[in-house]
């Protein structure tokens, strides 16, 4: 009889871990689909429109793989040189990775809610606050360092939760090696760096300074970001002028001044507030959430760092994730409390919210509208991304002009200068098509580059007022202008004028130093 009983509680609990088992897994099959219909989002839109500047200075850094570029960490660069080696220039190909990193972050926010204690219907929120982030759809639409950091970030939240949940401090491994590929993705991943640390500093956390696993996590991090290191410290610690330069002049024309406001409908889409300020109060105040308070100080140690430093807005934005995690967990533990009526009335409201947050997040993100279209004008009018997109093979086409109607002597002794990495890159993409030379840049990682053997005799010259060109070159005559096909307004279209110049003012190797510039 004893064999029996004991049998029977066996099976019982083999038949109740079996029930649990399927339970995650229809759990996590539901924020996979939902991911996938993200993504499937984007490889139907992402060919629209073409390249923006930014992907253009990644695509041209990875044709020359090395440890580290002025601009960012070398992550960024492999990832886009593995997709060009396998499908081309294919936009959706190259934009692809992105799109998965960010329908992956969806499933990993999903499952952060789990590990707190939140049902399928707290799983699904979280994620679809993910989806409808409008920092994180439109990270998803293009190449750029910016759309792995935002996953970087994430994947680490959800191992610190899992460290606080099992109290296994072998997660510290799993962070440790997360934190290192994201500075080697984006350097402000020392700001969550310092999240983590401050908030093991002020809670029950700090036990785990004890534990041999932390500080194999701290060197495992610092291991994999080493070969940046050092490609730094050969090139005298050149991001750090560069940061400091980009941060002066995003200070100088404003965009850190809307830090605050910003975060209430950049990061987040508006209508989830709610949702991330009950992860506050999860995090801070239920007694749920006590067990992982590390994780508010996750997000408002960073909050204030990036505020104190005067850093952009969408810093930020992955540090969200956690907070919608947080925040649908109290939510779905709120409305357990309220009689079935109301629960269900609450819960239809927040699913019209979060349909008419995807709504506004569509609208204004993917890129899906035809150009000059009123859908256009209005994602236009609140971020310039997709006009920065507009025009490049036009303006290819123009230097090719210019440059193809010179006398065919002078041809090979005319290079092409160019103000912005965005005409450096559009140039190396689109210019040996038509017989055009590698263009030579003073920006970021193309100065490093230098200015090509033999030095050009005369040069092409595109995005510089006629008052800076005659500072290198004595003789500068204009040949042309930029526009583009729709006369959509952007960067290029703001400084249209082409120069052809000659006869510099020094030696190139005395001139190329003056040159330098970062942006």
């Amino acid at each position: 009889m004893m064999l029996q009983i004991g049998g029977g509680v066996r099976v019982a609990r083999s038949q109740g871990e079996n029930r649990a088992r399927r339970r995650l897994w229809s759990d996590v099959g539901i924020l996979i689909l939902l991911a996938a219909i993200r993504l499937l989002i984007h490889l139907f839109t992402n060919h629209n429109y073409g390249f923006h500047r930014d992907e253009l200075a990644t695509w041209d850094d990875a044709r020359f793989l090395a440890w580290g570029y002025v601009a960012y960490p070398p992550l960024t660069p492999l990832i886009t040189r593995t997709m060009m080696e396998w499908f081309g220039t294919s936009l959706v190909a190259l934009r692809f990775p992105s799109g998965v990193v960010q329908a992956v972050a969806m499933v990993v926010t999903g499952l952060m809610a789990r590990e707190l204690g939140g049902g399928r219907w707290a799983q699904v929120l979280a994620a679809l606050a993910v989806a409808i982030a409008p920092i994180s759809m439109l990270m998803g639409a293009m190449f750029l360092y910016v759309s792995y950091d935002y996953f970087w970030w994430v994947l680490t939240a959800y191992f610190v939760i899992r460290l606080l949940k099992s109290d296994d401090p072998r997660w510290w491994l799993a962070i440790g090696a997360t934190i290192g590929l994201g500075m080697m993705t984006k350097y402000t991943m020392a700001f969550f760096v310092a999240g983590v640390m401050g908030g093991v500093l002020l809670t029950p956390a700090r036990r785990y300074l004890r534990s041999p696993w932390l500080w194999a996590g701290a060197g495992l991090s610092l291991l994999i970001f080493l070969p940046n290191l050092i490609w730094q410290v050969q090139h005298d610690f050149i991001s750090l002028k560069f940061l400091s330069s980009i941060h002066a002049r995003d200070v100088r024309i404003g965009r850190t001044s809307g830090y605050l406001l910003e975060q209430l409908f950049v990061n987040a889409n508006s209508l989830a507030i709610p949702l991330w300020i009950g992860g506050l109060i999860f995090y801070f105040f239920l007694p749920a959430g006590r067990r992982y308070r590390l994780m508010g100080w996750l997000f408002v140690i960073p909050f204030v760092l990036f505020f104190v430093a005067e850093g952009r807005s969408y810093y930020l934005s992955p540090a969200y994730s956690l907070l919608f995690a947080g925040g649908a967990v109290a939510w779905e533990r709120w409305l357990s409390t309220r009689p079935a009526g109301q629960a269900r009335g609450w819960r239809g409201a927040t699913w019209v919210a979060v349909g008419l947050g995807a709504l506004s997040s569509l609208v204004l993100t993917i890129p899906f509208a035809p150009v000059n279209s009123p859908l256009w004008e209005v994602s236009s009018s609140v971020h310039d991304n997709f006009r920065e997109q507009i025009g490049w093979p036009e303006l290819v086409e123009t230097v090719a002009q210019i440059y193809n109607g010179l006398p065919p002597e002078e041809r090979s002794r005319t290079g092409i200068l160019t103000g912005n990495y965005g005409e450096a890159g559009a140039i190396n993409l689109y210019g040996p098509a038509y017989g055009l030379p590698r263009a030579i840049s003073g920006v970021n990682s193309h100065w490093l580059r230098g200015y090509g053997d033999p030095a050009p005799a005369q040069v092409i010259v595109l995005g510089y007022p006629r008052e800076r060109a005659e500072e290198f070159f004595a003789s500068c005559s204009h040949v042309g202008l930029v526009t583009n096909a729709y006369d959509v307004p952007n960067e290029e279209t703001g400084r249209p004028d082409i120069w052809l110049c000659r006869e510099p003012r020094l030696p190139w190797d005395e001139l190329w130093p003056r040159m330098q510039s970062f942006g």
